[in-house]
């Protein structure tokens, strides 16, 4: 998936729809110290491309994303979406790169959670408040 001509919707939570905009307005670094990216996806069932913003850590060349959803016990939309279809594009500072998704094996998670939590320390609170296992997805630059 390449910067799209077609429509892209925002989330539709308040906050991530704020967090989009000061992306866009602050070129890419909305929060200082937090690395952040726009992502999106193609919906599931909608077929609708859909853009949500979140925070990352690099592996190599993959960008890894938390499906934490703030701790909830459903997965996130996004998540969902890359395992239907793992197409996507990221844009990260003023950069859109095409991306295509796969969920870290263990041993990759195991190694990769130390590093997500002392980016977003957050996502160790929200481990704590769902009892499903949060995945970590790689995102791996296709262009």
């Amino acid at each position: 998936m390449t910067a799209p001509a077609e429509p892209v919707v925002d989330s539709p939570d308040a906050w991530v729809a704020a967090h989009i905009r000061r992306f866009e307005e602050t070129g890419g670094l909305p929060r200082p110290g937090i690395d952040d990216l726009l992502l999106t996806t193609r919906g599931r069932t909608s077929g609708v491309l859909r853009r949500t913003a979140l925070a990352y850590v690099r592996d190599g060349e993959a960008y890894v994303l938390t499906a934490s959803n703030r701790g909830s016990d459903r997965h996130p939309a996004w998540y969902l979406n890359l395992l239907a279809d793992p197409r996507a594009t990221l844009h990260v500072g003023r950069h859109a790169l095409p991306a295509t998704a796969r969920p870290a094996t263990p041993e990759e998670a195991a190694r990769l959670w130390p590093r997500v939590v002392a980016a977003m320390p957050s996502y160790a609170a929200y481990r704590a408040t769902t009892t499903r296992e949060i995945p970590l997805l790689l995102l791996t630059p296709s262009g």
